[in-house]
């Protein structure tokens, strides 16, 4: 497996130094992640096609883009992947066609071969589709016997609209994912938080699907609002830096949840994933420190026992952190690189929803305001 990073300026594609030049015809698979005005306003999709004619070609929408060890804003970058004895299959949906999240997901499933999946990659609508519901579905349908990454697209802070494409050019409520087959690939998966959390442990007691109403019996807005302090003065953007911890009835591990919006009329958090009645929630803010520390733990995690740097890593961090960080943003990433001692090719971007199981396997999960870091080892 051979994988070499772009970055779309001048109006063409340059390659990162850092790696071996690549014959874009043998090229398999093409990840893109851009500013959405990026997208908007330059036809990405038909400069991908020409220049990675063979490719199957996956662009995304971000609240930022990680390039190797930069993070950058309303950019256009791109990851090259060629396989030696690996085969990749695709699917796609439109969130319009389908009643809920869930549905959406069974479909994507079953467009797929079942034989030899060891792996999906998922990339979805950050703002029409049910992050959770979508996650479930993908459980389902493949019987929690394969492993499934990715996340959500992002639309910078501005939550307003995200757009996803499929060897098309991009747009709103799609959802992707691409299988991977063969019995030489491994892929591992790590994925952290590194926040603090503060106060009591709270119970959720009223919500509907991912709108929280009442914490233990108290309106949960209000009850919020106190935690910030002087923060209030800066809602709704300053939610995105106060998440919640939630435990989820059934679930040992807790998941973090990012505010997404709040209502003052109806007296509501709008979450990137549900909030089910009976969860254990706890807030929780940030520190420098701890942030950077976790993305690299999550990096390390990725390497098995015995094994080389991986030969591709996919990073997927959350929208929050990147607000938390500031300029420092890139401190997170440059730690990933460090574990895989600078030799590693990465690319990502800053999501609004990250997708991987718990750190000890198991089902699925959709987490926010973690690093997510999904590594490759394509195997002789």
């Amino acid at each position: 497996m051979n994988a070499s990073s772009f970055q779309f300026l001048d109006n063409k594609w340059q390659q990162h130094p850092s790696y071996p030049i690549v014959k874009p015809n043998q090229i398999r698979l093409v990840l893109c992640f851009a500013g959405k005005e990026r997208i908007e306003e330059t036809n990405i999709y038909q400069s991908l096609h020409i220049e990675f004619p063979n490719a199957e070609l996956m662009i995304c929408s971000t609240a930022g883009e990680i390039y190797q060890q930069n993070v950058q804003d309303q950019s256009i970058i791109c990851v090259a992947l060629e396989f030696e004895n690996t085969v990749l299959k695709t699917s796609s949906v439109s969130i319009q066609d389908f009643p809920d999240s869930y549905s959406a997901a069974a479909k994507l499933i079953d467009n797929l071969p079942k034989e030899e999946l060891c792996y999906l990659m998922v990339f979805s609508d950050g703002s029409l589709v049910n992050g959770s519901e979508l996650v479930k579905g993908l459980n389902k349908a493949t019987g929690n016997k394969v492993l499934i990454t990715g996340g959500l697209a992002g639309d910078g802070p501005n939550f307003k609209s995200t757009l996803l494409g499929l060897n098309k050019s991009p747009s709103e409520g799609q959802i992707v994912v691409i299988g991977f087959y063969g019995k030489n690939l491994l892929v591992t998966h790590g994925s952290e938080g590194g926040w603090d959390m503060f106060g009591l442990e709270k119970e959720i007691t009223k919500s509907k699907a991912n709108v929280l109403y009442e914490i233990d019996h108290e309106n949960a807005l209000e009850l919020y609002k106190k935690y910030l302090g002087p923060e209030i003065e800066n809602l709704p953007g300053a939610s995105l830096l106060f998440p919640l911890s939630v435990t989820i009835p059934g679930i040992e591990k807790p998941v973090v949840r990012t505010i997404l919006s709040i209502d003052e009329t109806l007296k509501s958090m709008t979450f990137a994933g549900d909030v089910p009645v009976g969860s254990k929630v706890k807030f929780m803010r940030g520190n420098f420190d701890k942030l950077t520390a976790a993305a690299a733990i999550a990096a390390q995690k990725t390497i098995p026992f015995g094994k080389p740097n991986p030969d591709f890593s996919l990073l997927i961090s959350c929208v929050g952190r990147k607000l938390i960080l500031g300029s420092r943003a890139e401190e997170e990433v440059e730690a990933v690189s460090e574990i895989f001692e600078n030799k590693t090719p990465i690319a990502g971007f800053y999501a609004y929803g990250e997708i991987s199981p718990f750190n000890e396997g198991g089902d699925c999960q959709l987490h926010n305001q973690t690093m997510t870091i999904t590594s490759f080892y394509e195997l002789p």
